[in-house]
């Protein structure tokens, strides 16, 4: 055979090797999903991250005829699961369940193992709720303004915690710090239950933390709820006021959780997953569970998200530096 024949035929095989490899990833989109399907939640069981995806477990399940796996992997205010999500394969079969936190931690830690825009494509938003201030009963303030007048009394002796270093309660709570001119000491947790747990036993007296993981204590009066962070009152408890209304200037921190997949996952795989996320957070009966954690069911479209990280990630940014917050 000559060299020609011997080029074309090595050409040939190659041409059909990549059709036959193109053939196969189609076919496994197609048939996407055929296995279980691992939610990775950054967060330990019993926060606000946790709930919500539990929340909406069992209808993806429904939705996608696979098991959802919630895998919890708590530490570094979500750093540590993500980066297991980041470095997971891209084929649809590990999501990112995560908090906004995703576009806060790329200022608190400037050596992520990962990269918040390159390495994840999102999925779409499934809610948005405020955090919530609450106090252990024993707490001498009852209400924001009493709360002012203590730090201010005596600066440097309070603590606030949250769950964890870059987290939207610690935003929270800088952003309360700058406008008041007080000073509070941070305490990081791994997540909301452990944060809650320590708060009711008297280890902190404050906690500033997403709504569902606190919401079954304020009802039991277990904690004593202070104010929501947003700029308009939670539906799921309307007798607590905004920090804005308690005296508090320009003060708006709104938590969201949403879906990410690794980068290069295949995009039919992204739309079937939008397009079940998008079914299950109109469903009445999800949107009232949801409302029952004081949060509202959103969905939308990947690119939606998308321009939701990459405004956060200015004004995020911008907050970290006027709070000189940093990795403790």
């Amino acid at each position: 055979m000559s060299v020609i024949l011997l080029r074309r035929a090595a050409i040939a095989a190659t041409a059909a090797f990549a059709l036959a490899a193109a053939s196969h990833a189609t076919l496994a989109q197609s048939n996407w999903p055929d296995k279980p399907i691992h939610f990775i939640v950054p967060y330990p069981p019993g926060g606000g991250t946790d709930v919500i995806a539990r929340i909406v477990q069992e209808r993806f399940q429904k939705e996608l005829g696979q098991p959802i796996i919630i895998d919890n992997r708590g530490g570094a205010a979500g750093s540590l699961g993500t980066d297991v999500a980041a470095k997971s394969a891209p084929d649809g079969y590990t999501v990112l369940f995560t908090l906004s936190s995703h576009t806060i931690n790329p200022f608190i830690y400037p050596k992520l193992p990962f990269d918040t825009v390159k390495d994840f494509e999102p999925v779409g938003m499934v809610a948005s709720l405020p955090q919530i201030l609450v106090a252990n009963l024993q707490f001498p303030a009852n209400n924001v303004a009493e709360l002012t007048a203590l730090a201010k009394a005596k600066p440097g002796t309070l603590a606030y915690a949250s769950v964890g270093n870059g987290s939207p309660g610690q935003l929270a709570g800088e952003m309360y710090k700058l406008r008041t001119g007080t000073q509070l000491t941070h305490v990081p947790y791994r997540g909301g239950g452990p944060a809650m747990n320590d708060l009711m036993g008297g280890q902190v007296p404050l906690l500033w933390v997403s709504i569902p993981a606190a919401a079954q204590f304020v009802k039991s009066g277990k904690v004593k709820a202070l104010a929501v962070s947003t700029v308009k009152r939670s539906a799921a408890f309307p007798d607590v006021p905004t920090m804005q209304e308690a005296g508090v200037p320009d003060f708006n921190v709104d938590s969201w959780y949403a879906m990410f997949v690794p980068a290069k996952t295949p995009k039919p795989i992204i739309e079937k997953l939008n397009k079940a996320l998008n079914v299950i957070v109109r469903e009445p009966a999800i949107r009232d569970r949801l409302l029952q954690q004081g949060a509202e069911g959103a969905g939308g479209t990947p690119e939606a998200l998308g321009k939701v990280v990459d405004s956060e990630l200015v004004r995020w940014a911008k907050l970290v530096k006027d709070a000189n917050i940093h990795s403790e």
